[in-house]
């Protein structure tokens, strides 16, 4: 029955590596768990609460993910999104955090809206076949750019932005002999490779934190945790009025979640679409509208149970890297959330930065082999093709790099005599761009 309902044999799997895949891309987001109830605190939120919200509507909005779309794809409160809304949000616009969570909510309801009318799977299929290979090589090289910074084998730096980090610390050290690891496995093309060398790496640094050394992933005195209070739950519905108290920002508000999800959610799609084969001879994603829709559900769920936008994860890849291609792996990484609410304790403890940052940096790697589909030789897609990448690193952010790409292309079609070959949703994305871009200085 599982065969039959996944399609696992059409797809070049099995239940064994899909279940793994599942897991990895768990253990590659399982990181949000933590880091996300960090950044909504300083919104004002309660970090229990938030912790709870963001598991449950992980679990639940991947689940969906894999039995609607079977897309090996898992979904979890967004990294970038989840600033947004504390810092610019909360902080700078000086809005609640009910009033956000109003905001993240509404956009949820157009981003189904738009999806179920087909509106958002034209607008993916309208990106050209190349500037979809450059966003996915793009992505592989924003992971494992994130990696190389959780691992602190990059820090910042006040001379040159970024330089090497201490690699005297133990921590840092961990994450390169786990990176090295991870390398050799996959080179020798042993089953799971990125899995294993995660699980290589945990069970290193746990002995070196018996042994005494600080900052080591370690077993915790408990293993499981039953607070459940969801403090948050249905604010997104009391913070409406004090969201459309000045119509002008709340569009704001609103038109930024939508941005910022729309187009993270956009290159994820079509970066792992093109490594499984979802992306068809015309250059369209297969699925889209129900891989959309559980996206979008996703969002609206996270919002009233309290948590930022929940959008589909750039680690998924990870899983993908494993061998995962139907939505098995989504189911199963939806599941490990749904415990996660229980072992909140042993996961936190043990899954450290140092421990997922190589398997993002070696899916990283995988995914930049995209970069050999792109014709160099022809300036209009090496000019796009380059600038998103390069922007999406360097400004820290899958959604400006595509904005960026999308800009350049446009520009250089023009240059090239090529203006009528441009596909009508493209030029309305790049006024779009401009104006989102815009926007702050407007404001």
């Amino acid at each position: 029955m599982v065969e039959k309902f996944f399609k696992l044999n059409e797809k070049g799997s099995n239940v064994k590596t899909e279940l793994i895949a599942g897991l990895t891309t768990f253990l590659a987001m399982a990181y949000i768990l933590g880091v996300n109830p960090s950044v909504l605190a300083d919104a004002g939120m309660d970090k229990a609460s938030v912790f709870l919200a963001t598991a449950i509507s992980a679990g639940v909005a991947s689940i969906i993910m894999g039995l609607v779309a079977n897309y090996p794809v898992a979904l979890a409160s967004g990294m970038g999104v989840n600033a947004l809304f504390a810092y610019t949000i909360c902080g700078q616009m000086g809005f609640s955090w009910a009033a956000a969570l109003s905001a993240v909510f509404i956009s949820g309801v157009i981003f189904i809206l738009i999806s179920v009318t087909g509106v958002r799977k034209a607008i993916i299929n309208a990106i050209p076949v190349q500037l979809k290979l450059a966003i996915g090589a793009g992505i592989g090289f924003f992971i494992a750019f994130v990696g190389l910074k959780n691992a602190g084998i990059i820090v910042a730096s006040p001379s040159t932005f970024v330089t090497i980090g201490n690699l005297t610390d133990p921590t840092v050290l961990l994450a390169i002999v786990g990176l090295l690891i991870t390398i050799a496995l996959v080179i020798k093309n042993v089953p799971a490779a990125v899995f294993v060398g995660m699980v290589i790496t945990a069970i290193i640094g746990i002995i070196l934190g018996f042994m005494g050394m600080a900052g080591m992933p370690a077993l915790p005195e408990r293993f499981i945790s039953f607070d459940f209070e969801l403090q948050a739950f249905g604010s997104c519905f009391s913070g409406i009025s004090e969201l459309f108290a000045n119509p002008f920002q709340a569009f704001v508000v609103i038109f930024s979640f939508l941005f910022v999800d729309f187009f993270d959610t956009a290159g994820t799609l079509v970066a792992i679409g093109n490594r499984i084969g979802l992306i068809n001879d015309k250059g369209e994603l297969e699925n889209a509208e129900q891989a959309l829709v559980a996206d979008a559900f996703g969002t609206v769920f996270g919002a009233v149970l309290g948590t930022s936008t929940v959008t589909s994860f750039v680690e998924s890849s990870s899983g993908v890297g494993v061998g995962g291609r139907t939505g098995l792996t989504a189911c199963t990484s939806g599941v490990c959330f749904l415990l996660a609410v229980f072992l909140s304790p042993l996961i936190l403890s043990t899954v450290t930065n140092a421990v997922t940052a190589p398997a993002l940096i070696v899916v990283g790697i995988m995914m930049a082999q995209q970069l050999k589909g792109i014709d160099w030789d022809d300036m209009i897609f090496a000019a796009a093709g380059f600038i998103t990448v390069i922007m999406m690193i360097l400004m820290y952010s899958i959604s400006n790099g595509i904005a960026c790409g999308f800009i350049v292309y446009t520009v250089a079609m023009i240059a090239a005599g090529k203006a009528k070959e441009v596909h009508p949703t493209v030029w309305v994305l790049m006024v779009i761009f401009v104006l989102y871009f815009a926007t702050p200085y407007i404001m």
